[in-house]
């Protein structure tokens, strides 16, 4: 009978409670619709699927899919991603008019929750344009040039790895391998001379193992569970998902940089840099007493995973999908192997200046990247004031998509872009011949801070490579040219047989 009267008390409370929760819950469906309403003079677009938008649409290669909807919407469209309402520039035309026209305005990063998570809006890659981000760009780019590519002695050190690489390529003794270790380790180690002043060797198992954490993240940044976290933040409290594995990884990774900025860091003195890492710390003391500064050692921390992560992973696969093409079509690579056989005489290391000498080689290279789009949609972007574009207008904070891809394969300006032709950079001389729509490094004031320390290495470990190594598949083998997805487009697994060639190839006495 007590056991009656209580459930019978309880009875109103409960059904309070449950009509609190639809109310409540009905709130925040309202609210997620009404952000999904395009604003007036906002660019069309697809319609969205109520409360998540086009999040799974993105899940399978996005920038074909934002290619497709351009041929609907046209080069300038919107997109919902789950309440973040998106622009999005496809083809040449727009993604100049924006990022090059309109410079400042598409300056800006949009204020993701998955940024705010990784990196609090600081560093370097994911800083909000303004005061902050003039500072860590300036201090980046001045860094590139004295410890970099500006330094006639750091063109050697390139040199003296790319031998490194080869001699590692050369214990295989033409058996089938995995290149990618290799690789990674190898163009790594360019950016570690110029943020800690050190390489590490390619069987440092730390090192590995904080690469291998930092090419998963870059996968893991665009995978739906990353999507669907910037657009509901509250599922970081839901254990299971790849963004756990992300903010996880991410944790590890922070604490292995606080580590090396330690050990690299000592016996710093100032106003003497010897690497990125000093000088940044040279500007957080020197600027310790103003209020403003945005240097600081979280900043640190964040501007060197992303400075490594980027000086790394395009570099590395432009590299591996250089290789994987060379064996794939043999005539070119019997090309690249006479172009460099005539300039590189008595087997002579290849420099810096002979690029100039290598029409042919410059167009490969140039092919790999536009082909194999090593960065489809860049990094994403957002506006820094209101922008009024081809009628459109665009409102402060929006995010923006550059597809990158669409630039590289737009009919307009590509005869065949779906067909991999490095005599497309070649005029009727044989000369090499720039093309306007090629952006691999993107364009306007975000653009790569590292383009020209990645060309030199590109262009270095290439021609030393081929070289050396006639590259073929292991027999009876088909490779998969279809691309891993992520941040960036990698080659999936894939071994390859490098045989050394008959030219006297060159040793670390040859390097010029």
């Amino acid at each position: 009978m007590v056991s009656l009267v209580l459930q019978l008390s309880w009875a109103p409370a409960v059904l309070v409670l449950g009509c609190v929760i639809v109310v409540l819950l009905l709130l925040l469906l309202a609210r997620q619709l009404l952000k999904q309403r395009r604003p007036p003079g906002f660019p069309p677009g697809p319609s969205p699927v109520p409360v998540i938008g086009s999040i799974f649409s993105l899940a399978s290669q996005p920038h074909v899919f934002l290619k497709k909807q351009s041929e609907v919407h046209g080069q300038i469209f919107s997109l919902d991603l789950g309440g973040i309402l998106t622009v999005v520039l496809n083809g040449y035309d727009s993604v100049r008019e924006c990022l090059y026209h309109q410079s400042e305005v598409f300056a800006d990063r949009p204020s993701l929750p998955l940024f705010k998570k990784m990196t609090k809006m600081g560093g370097l890659l994911n800083c909000k344009y303004g005061k902050a981000w003039v500072e860590h760009r300036k201090l980046a780019c001045n860094s590139f040039r004295y410890f970099g590519s500006g330094q006639r002695l750091f063109e050697r050190k390139i040199s003296e790895e790319c031998m490194f690489f080869v001699d590692a390529i050369d214990e295989h003794k033409g058996k089938p391998f995995n290149p990618k270790h290799l690789v990674t380790n190898a163009v790594s180690n360019i950016t570690n001379l110029i943020i800690f002043g050190q390489r590490f060797t390619y069987d440092d198992g730390n090192f590995q193992h904080m690469i291998e954490i930092f090419s998963e993240n870059v996968e893991l940044a665009v995978s739906g569970w990353a999507l669907l976290y910037n657009a509901f933040p509250w599922i970081e409290y839901v254990p299971f998902g790849k963004h756990q594995k992300l903010f996880r990884n991410a944790a590890e990774v922070y604490d292995f940089l606080l580590q090396a900025i330690k050990s690299f860091s000592q016996g710093r003195v100032l106003h003497s840099p010897r690497h990125y890492v000093d000088a940044y710390l040279d500007e957080l003391e020197i600027s310790a007493e103003e209020p403003t500064t945005s240097f600081s050692y979280e900043n640190l921390i964040y501007s060197v995973g992303e400075l490594i992560i980027a000086g790394t992973e395009t570099t590395t696969n432009t590299l591996r999908w250089a290789m994987l093409y060379m064996a794939l079509y043999p005539n070119i690579q019997e090309r690249v192997h006479r172009e460099i056989d005539a300039v590189l005489t008595n087997g002579r290391a290849p420099s810096w200046e002979d690029k100039q000498k290598m029409p042919y080689v410059e167009a490969v290279l140039h092919e790999v990247l536009r082909f194999c789009n090593i960065v489809p949609l860049g990094i994403f972007r957002a506006t820094s004031q209101e922008a009024k574009v081809n009628g459109y207008t665009i409102p402060k904070g929006t995010m923006v998509i550059t597809n990158l891809y669409s630039v590289h394969f737009d009919e307009k300006y590509w005869n065949e872009p779906e067909i991999f032709s490095p005599q497309r950079f070649l005029d009727n001389n044989g000369n090499f011949l720039k093309r306007e729509a090629f952006l691999p490094f993107s364009l306007g004031r975000r653009h790569c801070v590292g383009e020209q320390l990645a060309r030199m290495e590109m262009f270095l470990f290439f021609t030393t490579v081929m070289q050396r190594f006639y590259l073929q598949f292991p027999p009876g083998t088909v490779p998969n040219v279809s691309p891993k997805l992520g941040m960036t487009l990698q080659p999936k697994p894939y071994c390859i047989c490098a045989v050394r060639r008959q030219q006297k190839a060159p040793s670390s006495g040859d390097i010029p």
